[in-house]
C-alpha cells in the first residue's frame, strides 16, 4: 500500500512539474537571440533614461593604465629573458 501511494505521488508530481520545466518564459526572435526587455524598459537603451552616458574620458583612462601595464608585463619578460630572474619592480630593472 505505501509502495503503491508513494509512486501515485512521485507520478503526479512529475506530472505537474513538467510543464514547469519545458517553458522558460522567453520569447526567441532566432536560436539564441532571446533577449527581450523587461515590462516598462525601451526595446533599445540608447537616448533613453536608461543610457548609461559614459565619459569618454573614463572610458579612455582604463585603456591608458592597460596600455602601461601591458609595457611593465614587455619590460619584465625582457629582463626576465636576459637575466633569467624575475624582477617584479620595473623601477629596478630601469636601473640595472
Amino acid at each position: 500500500m505505501r509502495l503503491t501511494l508513494a509512486a501515485a505521488t512521485l507520478a503526479l508530481l512529475a506530472g505537474a512539474a513538467a510543464p514547469a520545466l519545458a517553458y522558460d518564459g522567453t520569447k526567441c526572435k532566432a536560436p539564441g537571440n532571446c533577449w527581450e526587455p523587461k515590462p516598462g524598459f525601451p526595446e533599445k537603451i540608447a537616448g533613453t533614461k536608461y543610457d548609461p552616458k559614459h565619459d569618454p574620458k573614463e572610458l579612455n583612462k582604463q585603456a591608458a593604465s592597460i596600455h602601461a601595464m601591458e609595457e611593465r608585463n614587455k619590460k619584465r619578460v625582457e629582463n626576465f629573458k636576459k637575466t633569467g630572474k624575475w624582477e617584479y619592480d620595473v623601477n629596478k630593472i630601469a636601473a640595472q
